[in-house]
């Protein structure tokens, strides 16, 4: 028997079925004025639709999981952003006396020494953040795309999320790589320049290097561990 969670978002999905993606956000923000959030980490992605809610003015809230270990060029790009489209970026940053505990006890470099280390350590600065940034709301925008990894490309444009109790809209989700860099060309949208150095999925600096010629797109997240599903928490696919 369906849920009303599943009635929900089959109901939604029939709504945005063959909307363009700046019809889909109108209606969004329609249905759940207040309620629909962006998080960003200033990715390809997310630049790409940072550009659309900013171009159309859209009310929705834009926030970012500033996890205290990023890339210098990341915050260059969060700079950029704020001036080119002058639209206010929430930051969420990790509890500190959650933070100040674990690196008293197991030190800054912890999540080297093995994957339950590194887990806590992403539930901290990211998962535990995202879930007060996500209260009260009622539809989750994210800059997730099929061609990531494997799991994500069963995925569909509204997807269900049991964990934040919300549905996730994943506008991208069939763009490719190559749609992306032309889109951030044509509309001269700010980017990390360590896209151009050979990173393509950029996250916390300890935790992220550039890929080799033939690795997958997340081969350069938590490259140490030797596992074929690498995730932070933050998705479950």
């Amino acid at each position: 028997m369906d849920t009303a969670a599943d009635i929900l978002n089959s109901n939604l999905s029939s709504q945005v079925d063959g909307l363009s993606i700046t019809d889909t956000l109108h209606l969004l923000t329609e249905l759940f004025p207040g309620q629909v959030c962006f998080s960003t980490s200033f990715s390809l992605e997310d630049q790409v639709i940072f550009h659309h809610i900013a171009t159309e003015k859209l009310p929705i809230t834009v926030f970012t999981l500033d996890t205290g270990r990023m890339f210098s060029e990341t915050y260059s790009v969060w700079t950029a952003t704020l001036e080119k489209y002058h639209i206010p970026i929430q930051a969420y940053i990790p509890d500190h006396t959650r933070l100040e505990t674990y690196v008293k006890k197991k030190g800054p470099n912890a999540f080297y020494e093995s994957v339950e280390n590194r887990k806590e350590c992403c539930f901290i600065r990211k998962v535990e953040p995202l879930k007060r940034a996500l209260a009260g709301q009622k539809i989750w925008i994210t800059g997730i795309r099929a061609e990531h990894s494997g799991n994500r490309s069963q995925l569909h444009l509204l997807e269900w999320d049991e964990g934040n109790q919300l549905n996730k809209y994943n506008p991208l989700l069939h763009w490719t790589y190559e749609e992306l860099r032309q889109y951030i060309g044509t509309h001269e949208v700010p980017y990390n320049i360590l896209h151009d150095r050979g990173f393509v999925s950029i996250g916390c600096q300890p935790c992220t290097r550039a890929i080799r010629a033939g690795e997958e797109f997340r081969a350069g997240r938590w490259w140490w561990e030797n596992t074929d599903k690498k995730e932070c928490g933050l998705h479950s696919n």
